[in-house]
């Protein structure tokens, strides 16, 4: 993805309105943790340095996909797209009435006091982006672990393990929690015996590292449902530690270059990768509960 030589940013699709509804229900305070907003612009207008012009996706689109595939909770991921201002991430929060939970961009010169006004707002992790131009470096991340783990907050990584394979034993000696994205983002070429792909299930065994079932269009060699060929490394990371797996649909599914996906077919698609119904409750509840705190 790059700008074109009139500057022209690239665009990306907008979600699918028409939500299917899944074929399987979802248990009751089930968790979407995987999801951004975008705008309304004449709101919250976009990052000057983004890198990518997408369709606004704002938060009563959201909410209603929502509540067609029968999700009532929400962790909304602060995007690239806004850069560090998380304001329409927060105006999302406050319209859910307490159904959501946020993960924020922190800028440079973070203070305790902007965490603590974070915190009270419902964010309850730092999101790490290292998948795009103008992504966070590497240094800085002992720093910010340190800061956000008196809050009980976890670290959120967009990263590919492949790329970053050898950061991998620094970040398990963090002092909290890391959750990867998009089942640590890596192309399922590369194979399940691939050594970054083991060493995130290694680290998974701990307790401390999570990991995101979403995005399989972003890690798949295939064009389309079912991504069949993420289904073992799917299974293999939840074997790993079913406690620390939580479950998202990356709506919008901004910068997708296969057709778009529709969001019923999502949430179906778990129950092909998971399909005892008690580990889809752990999943879809019982560990975002725990990671996000929300209250029963």
């Amino acid at each position: 993805m790059s700008i074109s030589e009139d500057g022209t940013l690239p665009g990306c699709q907008a979600p699918d309105p028409n939500t299917r509804t899944p074929k399987i229900t979802v248990p009751a305070k089930a968790c979407d943790c995987h999801a951004h907003v975008f705008g309304p612009t004449d709101r919250f207008p976009y990052d000057a340095g983004r890198t990518y012009e997408p369709p606004e996706a704002p938060y009563d689109k959201y909410r209603k996909m929502l509540d067609t595939i029968g999700v009532e909770r929400a962790c909304l991921v602060q995007s690239s797209i806004h850069g560090t201002d998380n304001s329409a991430m927060l105006d999302a929060l406050v319209q859910s009435d307490g159904r959501f939970r946020g993960i924020a961009a922190l800028p440079d010169g973070y203070t305790e006091a902007d965490l603590i006004r974070l915190h009270d707002a419902g964010v309850r992790g730092a999101r790490i982006n290292l998948q795009f131009d103008g992504a966070a470096a590497m240094d800085g991340i002992e720093r910010l672990a340190d800061m956000i783990a008196p809050m009980g907050w976890h670290l959120q990584f967009l990263a590919n393990i492949a790329n970053y394979h050898g950061a991998l034993p620094r970040l398990a000696k963090l002092p909290i929690d890391l959750l990867f994205d998009h089942l640590g983002h890596m192309s399922t070429k590369l194979g399940l015996d691939a050594a970054p792909f083991q060493d995130l299930l290694a680290m998974r065994r701990d307790g401390r590292t999570w990991v995101k079932l979403s995005g399989p269009y972003r890690t798949t060699q295939g064009d389309g449902m079912p991504f069949a060929d993420n289904l073992p490394f799917a299974q293999a990371l939840v074997a790993a530690n079913p406690g620390t797996v939580v479950w998202g649909t990356d709506w919008p599914h901004p910068h997708l270059d296969i057709p778009m996906v529709n969001d019923g077919d999502l949430v179906d698609l778990l129950a092909d990768w998971v399909p005892d119904e008690a580990l889809r409750q752990k999943i879809l509840v019982d560990n975002p509960a725990r990671l996000f705190g929300f209250e029963e």
